[in-house]
């Protein structure tokens, strides 16, 4: 036989469709979740995954501030920023990142889960996090995600 009997289909921007799913992170681990929240995105649930191509889903995430971290995390763990001064270093704990912000927590932790490239700051724009059990996005009838 001198031909291929198959050929390998890549997925293209035009032929992926692209669903809204709605995750609950209330009383859920960190790592745990943000690392199916990043699978999501990146499209690895589905079949036709082409790892150079942004076919992942769009996520909504409800409850973020009632995440859980495990351990002595709450006061142990750091968010690190800079400026690019000289001086310009912040240390936040994550106790108190949360009551500043508390959707950064989950946004931070998926963005670094994600490609550090231009496709992993498309995969980024996906996700909606909010703290409380609303959301604004009704109009696409986003389902709920089993894992």
């Amino acid at each position: 036989m001198k031909t291929l009997s198959y050929k390998t289909k890549s997925a293209h921007d035009q032929d992926v469709t692209r669903d809204w799913y709605v995750i609950d992170a209330d009383g859920e681990t960190v790592g745990r979740i943000c690392s199916k929240i990043a699978h999501v995105l990146r499209g690895k649930h589905k079949t036709q995954f082409t790892p150079h191509t942004d076919c992942g889903d769009n996520v909504i995430v409800l409850n973020a501030n009632k995440v859980r971290f495990t351990g002595a995390k709450w006061s142990q763990k750091e968010y690190i920023t800079y400026s690019m001064y000289p001086g310009g270093q912040k240390r936040v704990k994550a106790e108190i990142q949360v009551s500043k912000k508390p959707t950064s927590i989950v946004e931070i932790a998926v963005k670094g889960m994600l490609p550090k490239t231009k496709l992993g700051n498309a995969m980024i724009k996906k996700l909606f996090v909010y703290e409380g059990s609303e959301h604004p996005h009704q109009a696409q009838k986003p389902q709920p995600f089993k894992f």
